[in-house]
């Protein structure tokens, strides 16, 4: 089953970590990320800028409205991704829990739907 791990960040949190604590969190991700690479778990990894370079794209009417940043403030954004095949959710919490966001913001863990079952439904 792929899984995607969707870890959102709190600067108030990240801001208060001690001089070269985020570098030493990020050498720790890379590392984890690096072997779930290697066992063939991780697929996709990315980073993502910060809400402020964001902007949200809604059609209503048949108009297109395109503003700046995200749709809510929020205390904590998606900062980033990770798309992992796991056994079962057990172990994929288990794979999210070792990455070191998990004390600075969360790590939200959602299955992935079999999309070409989707496209084979539909008739797409």
């Amino acid at each position: 089953m792929k899984f995607l791990l969707m870890i959102y960040s709190d600067d108030a949190l990240l801001d208060a970590l001690p001089a070269g604590e985020f570098d030493a969190r990020m050498r720790d991700c890379i590392a984890h990320a690096d072997e779930l690479r290697a066992e063939g778990r991780l697929l996709d990894s990315q980073q993502l800028h910060e809400p402020a370079a964001a902007r949200t794209v809604r059609v209503r009417d048949g108009r297109t409205l395109v503003v700046d940043g995200p749709f809510a403030e929020t205390k904590e954004y998606l900062a980033g991704f990770n798309l992992i095949e796991a056994d079962s959710m057990e172990e994929a919490l288990r794979m999210a829990a070792e990455f070191p966001w998990t004390r600075t913001g969360s790590i939200e863990v959602r299955p992935v739907r079999d999309f070409e079952a989707v496209r084979r439904r539909v008739g797409a």
